[in-house]
């Protein structure tokens, strides 16, 4: 498979890059940083390109760069987020908070809108893989931004998937769990006063104990890009914690339902 990857320089974009990589696929990574010595590592199967993915113009440009290379795409991975502003939301800086959110939401959505028309050639059904992640099903405090930009994700992916509903694409959304990241090193240098006492000590834990598994959240990331996912579009789906694996063949089932979305839930009476 041809297969982009935004956010392919740390954390799970790149630990997907690498396992995507060790299983014959051929990847382009997006990412703001230099990937120089990971393609030369990786000649003719891994190729990189610099780029902002909250900027439309750039996020444009180098779409039609890589589609004048390969018209054609089998899939997109949107692993490319900050977290971005932390701290109580009525005295953060707005225009940090602005720029977070249109990191995770808009970097998102431009990478989805720049790859369609060459996802839309591919001559397999095509695959989006979005994250979701924390602050995306329930309230987090003092991570405001992230968790606003990550809920508009799933809904981005929800919408997406109605619309396409009649086309040969499937969108989804993955929870990745708690896993040691960049990110986690982030929350325990801001400390517990601005990342708050609960944020902090769980981020303590998480690090002294290894966090989630990555190997899960690749996994079901591998097997929303195979053919044994067919069917399934517009779901959130929580590598750590859902029987995914035994969803295969179940699209047609769960389409109209509930299930693996987000939804307001109301009294029984």
């Amino acid at each position: 498979m041809r297969i982009v990857i935004t956010g392919s320089s740390t954390g799970i974009g790149r630990a997907l890059a690498e396992r995507l990589l060790s299983h014959g696929h051929q990847i382009w990574g997006l990412a703001r940083s230099d990937q120089t010595e990971f393609v030369a590592q990786n000649p003719g199967t891994f190729f990189a390109t610099r780029c902002d993915v909250a900027d439309w113009v750039q996020v444009a440009a180098v779409a039609g760069k890589i589609s004048a290379e390969w018209p054609e795409i089998d899939a997109l991975v949107t692993c490319a987020g900050v977290q971005g502003a932390v701290g109580r939301t009525l005295t953060i800086d707005p225009a940090r908070w602005s720029a977070t959110v249109r990191a995770n939401l808009d970097g998102t959505f431009f990478a989805i809108r720049a790859f369609h028309p060459a996802l839309r050639s591919a001559p397999r059904r095509a695959k989006i893989v979005c994250f979701s992640g924390g602050g995306a099903t329930r309230a987090r405090p003092n991570f405001s931004a992230y968790g606003a930009a990550k809920t508009a994700v799933v809904r981005l992916v929800e919408t997406i998937a109605e619309e396409e509903r009649e086309t040969p694409l499937d969108i989804n959304a993955v929870a990745p769990g708690a896993i040691n990241t960049h990110m986690t090193d982030e929350l325990l240098a801001q400390g517990p006063e601005v990342a708050g006492g609960t944020e902090y000590r769980a981020a303590l834990r998480q690090k002294e104990t290894g966090g989630a598994p990555m190997d899960r959240a690749l996994d079901l990331v591998e097997w929303l890009l195979s053919p044994a996912s067919d069917g399934i579009s517009g779901r959130l789906i929580s590598a750590q914690w859902d029987p995914w694996a035994q969803l295969s063949g179940k699209g047609q089932s769960l389409h109209g339902t509930d299930t693996y979305t987000l939804r307001r839930v109301i009294p029984k009476t």
